[in-house]
């Protein structure tokens, strides 16, 4: 804390925010996806609370906010690679994780301002045990609901039907190494590895190992494919607070990928 303090040159406020939200290109009744960085904003009075409230208040009730709330510590130990745990803790833990709980489970690796966000009153998260999303607002629900297990990024999902609302993204302080909405540009690209996974989740009241299905993420080459992207398409980039921003349209970014993904993989035959 006392480190981006002296890093930062002017104090944001709710009020702040909105403003330069406003100057990106945020306006009201948009749909948006959004990633983000709290630390790189710089200091900011009511840290998380504040930069929620901005992007409700810019996009207002008939706009929809929506953030990855993902926890992908809910899966199956013998994936684990960030740490590995011993293999002979493995089945121990399979049948003593706690199960998936929207309402409790906690994000993983994705920051404090959606950690935060997904326990906002009205907020509403999908049932996804490793790939869930958060959202607020006009198409919270429609957005959320049926969140197959099975490709838990692909058709079925959230990122499906943001793509047809025509949504843009936001990066707040992030890059394209976490673009999430990349990832359905692997699924549409098709030959991809498919594996086997596992969660906890609730089923008729009582705890259950849910295995599925999904492909091999792979994303190496999504800053690369961010910048090709920039290249061709419009990006709207800007400042606010400290934190360097963008703003462009989800459906663009996905058939961008799409089609560069297939065709590298054509060349890598």
């Amino acid at each position: 804390m006392k480190k981006i303090i002296n890093q930062t040159k002017e104090l944001n406020t709710q009020e702040t925010l909105e403003k330069e939200l406003k100057q990106l290109g945020l306006q009201k009744g948009m749909t948006v996806l959004v990633h983000s960085s709290l630390s790189s904003l710089g200091w900011t009075s009511g840290g998380a609370v504040a930069v929620i409230h901005a992007l409700m208040n810019v996009v207002t009730e008939e706009g929809t906010v929506v953030m990855p709330t993902h926890s992908g510590d809910l899966s199956d130990p013998e994936e684990w690679e960030d740490p590995p745990v011993p293999k002979e803790w493995w089945e121990t833990i399979r049948m003593t994780m706690p199960p998936y709980d929207p309402n409790t489970t906690p994000t993983f690796r994705m920051g404090h301002i959606p950690e935060l966000f997904r326990t906002f009153p009205e907020v509403v998260r999908s049932e996804h045990p490793a790939l869930s999303f958060a959202a607020w607002g006009r198409y919270k629900q429609e957005i959320v609901a049926n969140h197959k297990l099975d490709f838990g990024l692909g058709e079925t999902s959230p990122l499906a039907r943001l793509y047809k609302k025509k949504a843009f993204v936001l990066f707040i302080g992030t890059s394209y190494d976490s673009n999430t909405c990349f990832h359905l540009g692997e699924y549409r690209a098709r030959n991809n590895i498919i594996e086997d996974r596992g969660a906890p989740m609730k089923e008729n009241g009582d705890r259950v190992w849910k295995n599925y299905r999904d492909i091999l993420f792979s994303d190496d080459q999504f800053e690369q494919i961010g910048d090709l992207f920039e290249k061709y398409y419009i990006v709207e980039t800007g400042k606010i607070g400290q934190a360097t921003c963008r703003l462009f349209k989800l459906n663009e970014a996905v058939d961008f990928a799409t089609k560069t993904i297939k065709e590298d993989r054509k060349r890598s035959r």
